[in-house]
């Protein structure tokens, strides 16, 4: 049995939109997951296998990318890039969901094919996991052909997400509907393209296939990279009650616009970020770190807010059992300071000026994945690991 103590914190933040900001100074946990949040005095931490003193840091949830598209390993063909999934936990970042296997060289389009693809993905991500990172992947790519039998074959199989609709020859909304509720009926949950093209053979996907298709989450709302119009991005916010996904790789502007209109709506709970990447701008691997600052400063939300979009509200969104610290979830945590010579006088003041904070430690599952980042800039103060 393993038991990690984590003393000594100077600012929880819960990941949780209600209550995003906790009145504890440490967490326990057992065998990889929280079994007490709260003050050390009433904790009790006999037995600690590993103990760190987070020397008056920041621990957070670890972040979560609603948006990647892996193909084989730690490599993507997309930029013929070795090791950018474990640079990514070096952003914080330490779970990913695949929005589809879209760049495999050659990719199936034929229904065996695609439903093949799909089960290998989901079955080697769930064996690797480059420096702990957890990668749900598997997410076919729906195509015309593909019957209710075919959702519940891969449902059997374990594939529970589809890849974006839009990105195969399924580009009409009353097909893709249609396909959506065959994955919803055996608990496959779906993303939808939103915007102009992003790979040859994509199209246009625009505010009524949107609607039309109902998928669980509207993929990068603020376009992937190209955004629909203004008036088509504040409807998709008004009459569709699904998750809007922001990402980095996409049109700026649109995603403050979304934020804002969601905040406008009291809906916040609906925003959730991600990169798409890899893309044609490369890999990202402080994304999701970019997109918090980028939102908690242009968008005049308060920091620990726009961590929720990349945590718990993901987490809620996709099913996870990461994302909010609380005890029975993941002990899966980010540990952050203001970065060294920042103006911002605490992490969460640094972050709503739009500096990134700097990664002293990244947990997954009790276990010390990364010490101080070597891609964020650095931190004022870092955690120790006083026994181990």
């Amino acid at each position: 049995m393993s038991r990690l103590q984590i003393r000594n914190i100077g600012l929880l933040l819960s990941g949780d939109l209600g209550n995003p900001i906790l009145d504890a100074d440490t967490v326990l946990a057992v065998d990889g997951k929280i079994t007490a949040v709260g003050k050390q005095k009433d904790i009790d931490a006999e037995g600690a296998t590993l103990v760190i003193d987070a020397k008056g840091t920041t621990l957070a949830p670890g972040l979560i990318d609603s948006h990647v598209h892996p193909v084989a390993g730690d490599w993507t063909p997309r930029q013929n890039q070795i090791g950018w999934i474990d640079s990514y936990l070096h952003g914080g970042v330490t779970t990913m969901i695949s929005a589809g296997e879209v760049h495999t060289p050659g990719r199936p389009k034929d229904v065996v094919g695609l439903k093949a693809m799909a089960i290998f993905a989901q079955r080697a991500f769930a064996a690797f996991r480059p420096g702990g990172v957890r990668i749900h992947a598997g997410a076919p790519v729906i195509e015309h052909g593909m019957v209710e039998e075919d959702f519940k074959d891969l449902a059997t199989a374990g594939v529970i997400m589809l890849g974006e609709v839009g990105l195969g020859s399924v580009k009409d909304g009353a097909t893709a509907k249609q396909m959506v509720g065959w994955a919803r009926k055996y608990g496959i949950q779906s993303t939808i393209h939103t915007g102009g093209p992003s790979i040859p053979g994509s199209s246009l996907i625009d505010k009524d296939i949107v609607l039309a298709a109902d998928a669980d989450v509207i993929g990068h709302i603020n376009g992937g990279h190209t955004a629909l119009p203004d008036d088509q991005i504040v409807a998709l916010c008004e009459q569709s009650p699904r998750a809007l996904e922001i990402v980095h790789n996409g049109n700026e502007k649109a995603a403050l616009l979304t934020l804002h209109t969601a905040r406008e709506l009291k809906k916040l709970d609906r925003v959730i970020l991600g990169t798409d990447s890899p893309a044609g701008s490369g890999v990202q691997p402080l994304g999701i770190l970019r997109m918090i600052s980028m939102l908690s400063s242009l968008g005049e939300v308060p920091a620990e807010i726009a961590v929720c979009f990349a945590t718990g509200n993901t987490a809620r969104i996709r099913n996870l059992d990461s994302g909010v610290i609380e005890a029975g979830r993941a002990a899966t945590f980010v540990m952050i300071d203001r970065a060294q010579h920042s103006p911002g006088r605490t992490v969460l003041e640094s972050i709503q000026r739009g500096d990134l904070p700097g990664i002293g430690m990244v947990i997954i599952d009790g276990v010390v994945s990364a010490q101080r980042s070597r891609n964020t800039p650095p931190a004022t103060s870092v955690p120790e690991v006083v026994r181990q």
